[in-house]
């Protein structure tokens, strides 16, 4: 029998750790590019712009590839190559200091041509490169170009032949929505391709990369199927109903390694499945750094998130805002413990809750990952409520750490946390309807099992923490994915 042939796989992505990353997408395309080239199945290596803040330690790796002139509408721009190995991936580096020399990745007003020409000189550099891509993977909105610009102007071109394009959507929310007088001037897009792009009278090239890529890609299944519907799609439900043969939902995994409570060097006490006792050390511990009361019977629990509403701050607030015979979710014997960063509103409101009920809640508004492992550690429940989450990183590291998630049922949280019943099944609590009443329900009902069956509550633990959240999961489910679409 013939040995199946390696797919070879080239991420374009305006982030990747350790280099540059403001969110979960950096991460994906590192860890799955890494754990793809481990079933020796697919090669995948990155492509991403070289940004000044990007390390010197890792610049100083780098070799110099080529130059070349990059063509965006009227403007020819010098583009320069560099290249890396590192953790087993080679990873490309697209200089152009007028673009990318600046102090933070996004948030500029040229940003649209400057994500514009970081497309299309993935694409021109192609023939430079020591390596022949099956496959081009573009994530999100800002290398939605990618596509487009593929079947406009490259799939013809010798030596870009039978080049499949998958498209991955890390939230749908951002879709790179411009005026469509742009289009020409900024874009490069002919006036008899304007339709391409447009939608609804201006550009959305989200819309341009469902239509024109061979393959669509979600961070979960339920993700996948939810963005069909209008109160989850943006305005795009209908494009994503015509193209929903292409839509395929995978499951993001975690850096099983990073996340391990037996080893990971920011805990106060490492600590296993078998040896829970040391968990309550690091309880102790953080109480003591936070100036929380020091008791390792009370129940801690924590929530790590983005402080934006749709992460189901709202329900936070209505819970603890509640007055009545029934009281507010702060009246019971708990400590919370909040951590992140993001609208200023929140983030006030959260800094006066901690106020209004010290000494038992602390709102850290920052975020570090060595803090976020202190917390995962040392609390007992990790509070995920979030109203739509693509995939949702957070309740996976929770189970990691042998802190019980209770989630809400949206995209990847419902995925990969099933309810635990009276105790004796799955890995978490859920609660299906975005309701404070039903969340507060389903948080008590975590507090009672915690507080009266500690046998229930141990094995509950010990199930989450083995759980299987490992990117080599996602990687086989993509060779499979990168095998069909290229038969």
């Amino acid at each position: 029998m013939a040995k199946a042939k390696i797919q070879n796989v080239l991420f374009v992505t305006t982030e990747a750790e350790p280099f540059a990353a403001t969110g979960g997408m950096g991460e994906v395309c590192s860890s799955l590019a890494r754990a793809l080239n481990q079933t020796k199945k697919t090669e995948a290596r990155v492509m991403m712009p070289l940004y000044e803040d990007v390390a010197y330690r890792y610049k100083d790796q780098m070799t110099f590839v080529c130059n070349i002139t990059v063509g965006l509408a009227w403007r020819n721009q010098y583009c320069g190559l560099f290249r890396m190995e590192y953790e087993g991936v080679v990873y490309y580096f697209v200089d152009n200091e007028y673009y990318f020399k600046r102090g933070n990745l996004y948030g500029y007003y040229d940003d649209a041509e400057r994500f514009a020409f970081f497309s299309r000189a993935a694409l021109e550099l192609l023939p430079y490169l020591d390596f022949k891509p099956d496959i081009l993977q573009s994530n999100d909105h800002l290398t939605a170009l990618v596509p487009v610009y593929y079947n406009l102007e490259y799939k013809n071109r010798e030596g870009y032949e039978r080049i499949k394009n998958v498209f991955t959507l890390h939230n749908i929310n951002y879709q790179g929505i411009y005026p469509l007088v742009i289009a020409g001037d900024v874009f490069g897009i002919a006036d008899e391709d304007v339709s391409v792009v447009e939608y609804n009278g201006k550009i959305n090239l989200v819309k341009a990369a469902i239509i024109t890529c061979d393959k669509i890609t979600t961070m979960s299944p339920q993700y996948a199927r939810e963005i069909r519907l209008p109160e989850f799609a943006g305005g795009l439900d209908g494009v994503l109903i015509e193209n929903r043969e292409k839509i395929v939902g995978i499951l993001n995994g975690i850096d099983v390694d990073e996340f391990n409570p037996a080893t990971s060097p920011s805990l106060f006490v490492n600590y296993d499945a078998e040896h829970l006792d040391a968990k309550k050390k690091n309880k102790i511990e953080l109480q003591r750094m936070l100036s929380l009361p020091e008791d390792e019977n009370v129940p801690v629990v924590c929530m790590i998130a983005h402080m934006v509403a749709y992460k189901g701050y709202d329900l936070l607030r209505k819970s603890i805002n509640k007055v009545g015979d029934t009281g507010n979710l702060l009246d019971t014997n708990m400590q919370l413990i909040i951590l992140g960063k993001g609208d200023a509103d929140i983030e006030g409101y959260l800094s006066y809750i901690q106020n209004m009920y010290s000494p038992r809640v602390r709102a850290l508004v920052t975020f570090n990952k060595d803090l976020a492992r202190k917390v995962l550690a040392a609390a007992d429940i990790c509070l995920v409520p979030s109203r739509t989450e693509p995939c949702g990183l957070t309740q996976m590291y929770a189970c990691r750490f042998g802190t019980v998630p209770v989630v809400r049922a949206t995209g990847g949280l419902i995925d990969s946390i099933v309810d635990c019943g009276k105790g004796d099944v799955g890995n978490g609590f859920v609660f299906e309807e975005y309701d404070s009443d039903v969340m507060d329900k389903t948080i008590y009902r975590a507090l009672d099992m915690y507080q009266k069956d500690k046998a229930a509550w141990t094995a509950l633990i010990k199930r989450a923490m083995a759980c299987d959240f490992s990117w080599g999961k996602a990687a086989l489910e993509y060779n499979v994915l990168y095998r069909v679409l290229t038969a």
